[in-house]
């Protein structure tokens, strides 16, 4: 199925899904190191792309040591030991052996500086492969609604909103939101969409309204989700809990 310009496919469960999305992302690498000798990979950190970035830490064919990999996004204030920092996350989660460039392990002293620091890095060269997941109110990373779709901004720090917060809470990844940092960095919804090419994956009942959203209505900042409908070379992998009526 497309709408707009976005490839949407349906999975019976998130193990499918993951291996199926995992197997297109490897894909896509591979490509990019033959044609250009390097990749540039954006990665989601969250329970949604577990399966995905297991698939894509064993698949074969890849030279590691030629893609330069970043996460989107950080919460701002956490020690740098924390167990729920993204970029210790991704640790236990993407085994592959690609350089991985993290925000700030201090935990933002000075938040600005730091998503000053983190967009020169991301954006030395173009983004080749992002793989994404979808909020259960629609955010892009952390991109919370209204999202900006016009900032020329790269990394921008964000107030996370309740619904965002309570996500963590309700995924398990803090026990009470007054734990969940109210900050964050995130790379923002127009540099995500400079990527060449974008996979989305979302799981769970969840998340099956804000993909309803996302695919449904106009493209619309309320739904940052729904700006993937403008890539055209973006897919969205979704397992049949997660597609609703889709």
């Amino acid at each position: 199925m497309i709408i707009d310009k976005l490839t949407v496919e349906v999975f019976p469960d998130p193990v499918t899904l993951g291996t199926a999305a995992g197997a297109a992302a490897a894909e896509s690498l591979r490509r990019t190191i033959e044609a250009q000798g390097s990749a540039r990979l954006v990665l989601a950190a969250a329970p949604s792309q577990t399966h995905t970035l297991a698939a894509l830490s064993v698949a074969e064919g890849i030279d590691w040591s030629k893609v330069q990999a970043f996460h989107m996004d950080e919460y701002v204030g956490l020690p740098a030991d924390a167990e729920q920092r993204f970029g210790r996350w991704l640790g236990r989660h993407f085994r592959a052996s690609a350089p991985l460039t993290v925000f700030d392990p201090a935990g933002g002293s000075d938040p600005a500086a730091e998503a000053a620091r983190y967009a020169r890095l991301v954006s030395e060269r173009p983004i080749d492969v992002v793989l994404a997941g979808i909020g259960v109110n629609g955010h892009l990373a952390f991109n919370d609604p209204p999202a900006d779709f016009s900032t020329p901004d790269v990394v921008q720090v964000v107030e996370l909103d309740e619904t965002s917060r309570r996500q963590q809470v309700d995924e398990g990844l803090f026990a009470r939101l007054d734990d969940v940092p109210a900050q964050a960095w995130t790379l923002t919804v127009p540099f995500l969409l400079s990527a060449r090419e974008i996979f989305c994956m979302v799981s769970g009942v969840a998340k099956a309204e804000a993909v309803r959203r996302t695919l449904q209505g106009p493209v619309d900042p309320v739904v940052p989700a729904s700006a993937l409908r403008t890539h055209p070379r973006a897919r969205l992998f979704v397992d049949r809990e997660a597609a609703g009526d889709e």
